[in-house]
């Protein structure tokens, strides 16, 4: 007997079980889907970018942070996969959290989750300043010194990132068939493009992996603490997977296709960055002479590979970079679209509205695309722009998932389910694992998230300590509590809460803006 995957028409019919009619025109398949995600974690980008963070507070053996932060992302991911197969919703986060707990929790979850997006557009679109400037001198449009630690590194990285992001604001005011198309094509690069680095850079080790198993270029102090300040790098890496999941109304068979998605992305991010990171700590030409650690990949690879190999990976690690920001975005439109669609939001009459021609939310793609800008140009010429916006937005990434983690992880102890099952009743399940891994989940979600926002002069203000520096991932968190209770509470107070508050799912699309 031949399996039939559900028509459009299925599909459509089984979100209206969740109170929405179909407005996003279902173009993604499971490539597709399995893009979004990775694009989002992309390894290229976020290895690339950061490296050098891991590599100077824990030298060599900050290796062995990637395989225990890839467990624990996998724990999430496990319950991500369970709920995207039960609520195949965009805006996964809010509604996972929503349907799982109450509106309120839901409301902060996605807020947390929309700022935290916005916020990572901007940190994914500055590391084009990692590799451009060293592909051609002519892409440092603003002074000489392309270090992101210098004043005029820091303000070209805003130009350059400000120009990718008005790209990936088109071409999500287009249409997700456009997106998806440069994205699928963006990760196939990717992917390529790591298979090849990797085979290269073992080819030219000058040490074996044995190299992983010490501390070699770490300074001196608490190795402990140095190995946990190291693993921000990997943490900061392997988040976004869910994207497929925000993409679950444009996604065929989405109850299927997503949770399939998710794992895969993780997976073959975790494989592909592991081996990336053992590759070049045994090919850099030097573990000790400080380059590895201020210069990163860029310089394992000019330097190994030589300066025209070097230079045309690092061209495939821009288009990474591109498409890594074009799939934040996506996610962070659907996000707005979601909470806009259940009055969640001030303009949500305008935030909703999808364009019948080309199946996309216009609105929340240019504002996002306006909000991302003003971030950067609110800290264009500061040197320390690069690592406070990616350490600031991935501690709300993180405290966004422990909004879901924690709801489901009651939801099962009060009510052992998730609901959402599916008519079928094919939906995945952990089964008996369920509780276990989730109670995983929460305490790794939990750990990594303090482990991140923790105000360690070193990361957050090397050099002189600024005190607003070393606190901006907490100052960051605190600000968005506060506006998002302030907003919260003005929304409830106007009755435009009522649909989310009060009304049964079912018909939690046909209330009137």
């Amino acid at each position: 007997m031949t399996f039939q995957p559900p028509s459009d028409t299925t599909d459509a019919a089984d979100l209206a079980a969740f109170g929405y009619a179909q407005q996003l025109h279902r173009k993604l398949g499971s490539y597709a889907s399995f893009a979004a995600g990775f694009s989002f974690v992309s390894i290229l980008t976020t290895v690339f970018e950061l490296f050098g963070l891991g590599f100077s507070f824990g030298g060599a053996a900050f290796f062995w942070t990637w395989p225990l932060v890839f467990g624990g992302q996998l724990l999430v991911a496990f319950v991500f996969a369970e709920l995207a197969s039960r609520y195949p919703i965009s805006g996964c986060i809010y509604q996972w959290s929503r349907r799982l707990s109450n509106a309120t929790i839901g409301w902060f979850a996605g807020w947390t989750m929309l700022v935290a997006q916005i916020v990572t557009i901007a940190a994914a679109a500055i590391a084009l300043q990692v590799v451009m400037p060293t592909i051609w001198s002519g892409f440092q449009l603003v002074g000489h010194n392309p270090s992101l630690s210098t004043t005029s590194g820091a303000t070209n990285a805003c130009i350059l990132g400000a120009i990718l992001i008005t790209l990936t604001t088109a071409i999500n005011a287009v249409g997700v068939k456009v997106m998806a198309r440069i994205n699928s094509i963006g990760v196939t690069c990717e992917l390529i493009g790591v298979a090849l680095l990797v085979t290269l850079l073992f080819v030219h080790a000058k040490r074996g992996p044995g190299a992983v198993l010490h501390a070699t270029g770490a300074p001196k102090g608490s190795y402990f603490g140095l190995f946990i300040i190291s693993a921000l790098m990997a943490a900061y890496v392997m988040v976004g997977f869910d994207s497929a999941g925000e993409l679950s109304e444009e996604t065929r068979d989405p109850r299927r296709t997503a949770p399939r998605a998710i794992i895969k992305a993780l997976c073959a991010s975790g494989l592909g960055g592991g081996l990336l990171l053992l590759a070049a700590i045994m090919a850099a030409p030097s573990l000790t002479n400080g380059d590895l650690a201020s210069q990163g990949l860029p310089y394992v690879l000019t330097s190994r590979l030589g300066t025209t190999v070097g230079k045309l990976f690092l061209c495939d690690v821009t288009i990474a970079i591109s498409v890594c920001t074009l799939a934040i975005q996506t996610a962070s439109t659907r996000m707005m679209f979601s909470m806009a669609r259940d009055r969640a939001l001030p303009f949500s009459r305008t935030l909703s509205t999808v364009n019948r021609l080309t199946g996309t939310p216009i609105a929340p793609a240019l504002l996002t695309g306006v909000l991302s800008l003003g971030l950067l140009f609110v800290n264009l010429g500061k040197p320390t722009v690069f690592t406070d916006l990616t350490s600031a937005c991935i501690v709300m990434l993180y405290a966004a998932y422990l909004f879901v983690t924690i709801p489901a992880l009651l939801r099962r102890l009060r009510q052992g389910n998730l609901g959402g099952e599916s008519a079928d009743g094919k939906t995945f399940s952990l089964g008996r694992w369920g509780v276990p891994v989730n109670v995983a989940a929460v305490l790794y979600g939990a750990a990594m998230t303090v482990n991140m926002a923790w105000p360690r002069p070193s990361v957050y203000s090397p050099g002189t300590p600024v005190w607003y520096l070393q606190y901006f991932s907490v100052l960051l968190l605190g600000g968005t509590a506060v506006l998002g209770t302030i907003a919260f509470l003005y929304l409830r107070r106007g009755d435009r809460l009522v649909s989310v508050a009060h009304a049964p799912e079912t018909n939690l699309a046909t209330v009137s803006v």
